[in-house]
């Protein structure tokens, strides 16, 4: 089993910045990819992006590659979402994942991710 944890949300200002952390603990050597996901009040849960933990490819959704980016930190496991420019419409929860798949498929969807954290809160303020 993996567990995930976020980190770092927050009520911040429309401009603004911040940077999220989901620090994986468990069965670490089965993860093949971490990704980022949120939803938004009376929405689907959205793909923000992802990272392939062997090779370390990131994707991006297309709408936010401009202002987000992801990244890992290898020495405490942890996967980061660097937000920049922050607007209203990108309050939030957001959610770490996990997938400890050898073969991922659809990546910017849910299916391949086994693992979810509870999520953490983004509130931007117009």
């Amino acid at each position: 089993q993996v567990q995930l944890v976020e980190s770092g949300g927050g009520l911040v200002q429309a401009g603004d910045s911040l940077r999220l952390s989901c620090a994986a603990s468990g069965r670490l050597s089965i993860i093949t990819a971490m990704g980022w996901f949120r939803q938004a009040p009376g929405k689907e849960r959205e793909f923000v992006g992802a990272l392939m933990w062997r090779g370390g490819n990131t994707y991006v959704a297309d709408s936010l590659s401009g202002r987000f980016a992801i990244s890992r930190d290898y020495g405490k496991f942890t996967l980061e979402l660097q937000m920049t420019r922050l607007k209203s419409e990108d309050t939030a929860v957001y959610y770490c994942a996990a997938s400890g798949r050898n073969t991922i498929v659809r990546l910017t969807t849910a299916d391949p991710y086994d693992y979810w954290g509870q999520g953490t809160q983004v509130a931007v303020s117009a």
